[in-house]
This record gives structure tokens, sequence and C-alpha cells, in this order.
């Protein structure tokens, strides 16, 4: 009999992931700054293979304290997974970053923040029924997702079909870690997509940047929080709440980030809000809150 009651559980994977939310928005700042001083190939390879080698410890006192025996079919599960999650987390990170540098941030925010409907699309087609609530949910988040960050003209532009792309593949990447979290330790998932992601960006790295020892010294601060606490921590967290939460619900758990992005704008910047984002925020909780209720329905 597990030690933690399925609803202990599940409450505990939906604090995981708005942690990892919170973690998530909050790193904004800390991206724009660190791309000042490396290019978007560059920057990727920088937070995936730091944010591998931070969970190595984490992995060390994992296995000292574990005492189960080798199990080859989780093994075997726990490659597949890492390898093909973190073969799609490369495409996603890649595309996103390397259009984070001509789109307009606010509306960059919102393209790739559509993950949140093309999430439940993929859990559709693989015959996962949506409650009546979660999809009123999903609706009342877009448009709060519309309201916090469409602050321009929203006008069609080349990079946007690039961005939508790259929120294809962020809604992969929550499928397929959601199906793997179940079957393996979420922490060395957490590691070996990394190191999987850092493997195809490397090359990339090296082909087409050139970057320099001095640029990448000199962004060090950004550079480290962004693969220590955003890739390491956040995304660790994610493949943790995965474990109990179906990835619909999760998906909108994670839609938190751009309502904890608004917010620490406002306490780490300076910057204030107008009446129509205060809404999106209101609207984005109202969104997550719903989608966490359960009604009772009679067969």
């Amino acid at each position: 009999m597990n030690k933690i009651s399925k609803k202990n559980m599940y409450i505990l994977c939906n604090i995981s992931l708005l942690m990892s939310a919170f973690i998530s928005g909050l790193s904004f700042v800390a991206q724009k700054i660190g791309m000042l001083y490396t290019l978007p190939f560059t920057f990727n390879t920088l937070r995936c293979f730091i944010g591998c080698l931070s969970l190595f410890p984490l992995v060390f006192i994992s296995n000292k304290l574990s005492k189960r025996q080798k199990n080859f079919a989780q093994d075997k599960e726990l490659l597949k997974g890492g390898i093909l999650a973190g073969f799609i987390l490369f495409i996603a990170f890649s595309i996103n970053q390397y259009c984070m540098i001509y789109a307009q941030a606010g509306k960059a925010g919102f393209i790739t923040s559509l993950y949140i409907i093309f999430v439940p699309v993929i859990a559709v087609f693989f015959k996962h029924k949506l409650k009546p609530n979660v999809q009123i949910s999903i609706l009342i988040s877009l448009i709060g997702l519309y309201l916090l960050c469409a602050k321009d003209t929203m006008q069609f532009e080349l990079w946007d079909i690039f961005l939508l792309i790259s929120a294809f593949f962020f809604a992969l990447h929550i499928i397929t870690v959601s199906h793997y979290s179940k079957k393996t330790s979420a922490l060395k998932l957490s590691v070996l997509q990394f190191l999987t992601a850092g493997v195809f960006s490397l090359p990339l790295m090296l082909l087409l940047e050139h970057p320099e020892i001095n640029s990448i010294l000199a962004g060090w601060k950004p550079i480290l929080f962004i693969g220590i606490i955003v890739t390491g921590v956040a995304y660790t967290l994610q493949i943790f709440g995965h474990k109990a939460t179906q990835p619909v619900l999760a998906t909108l758990i994670l839609s938190s980030e751009a309502v904890f992005a608004v917010l620490g704008g406002v306490l780490m910047l300076g910057e204030t809000l107008n009446q129509k984002e205060i809404a999106g925020c209101i609207i984005m909780i109202i969104a997550i809150i719903l989608s966490q209720l359960q009604f009772n329905t009679k067969t």
C-alpha cells in the first residue's frame, strides 16, 4: 500500500506544477538578460547542460537512499522517455528562443501559451475525455491569456507561424512527460531529457554561432539562474507534477506562468498593471480553480 494517498499525491503534484509555473514566470527577466550575452543555440546548450549537471547530486543521493533492485523494464522506459522528451524539448526551445529575437514579447508569450489548446486536442485524439468544466476552463484561460499578453496590435508576421509550431512541440513535450513520468523516476527522466536536448543543441551552437567564453562569463548570473533554477528545478517539478495530474489539467496550471510573469514585472521591475492585465490575471485564476472542481454526476 502506498504511503501517500491518491488524494494527497494529487494535491502534491498540483503544488509542484504551480511552483514550476511560478519559477518559469519569474524567469523572463533573467532570460532576456542572458540573451544579451549569448545567441539562441548557445543559450539553450548552456541551460540544458547546466540543468542536467545541477541534478546529478540529487540523483546520486536518491540512488544511495533507494533500496530498490534493478528494474530493466523501468530503465528501458526511462531511456526511451528521456531521449524522446529531450528531442522534443530541443525542437521547442530552438524555435522559440530564435523567434524571441524578432517577435514582440507580448505576442510571442500569447502564441507560445497556445499549447493550452494543443494539449487537449492531442489528448482527445488519444481518446481522453474532457469534463465540461475543463473544456470551459480552457476557453476562459485563453481569454485571460489574451488580456495578459496581447499588449500591442496583433498583426500577422512570419515568426508567428514558427512560434505556433514551437507551442505545438511544447504541447507534445507535456504529453510525453505525462506518459513517461508515471513509469519511471521523475528526477532521472529530467536529467536525461536535458542531456539529450543539450547534445542536440551543441553542434548547432558550434556550427552557427561560434560562442566566445568572455561573453558567456560576462553573463554568468542570468545563465546560471536559468540553467539551475528554471531548467533544473522548474522542469523537474513539472515532471513530478505529471505523476498524478492529467496532462490537460496540468497544462491549465502551467499556463498560470503568464500571471506570475506579469506579477514578477510588477515586483522586480516596478511595472504597473492596467485594467486589462488585472482582468486577465483574475480570469486565469478563475479558470484554474474551475478546472479543479469535482462535480458529482449521476450515471
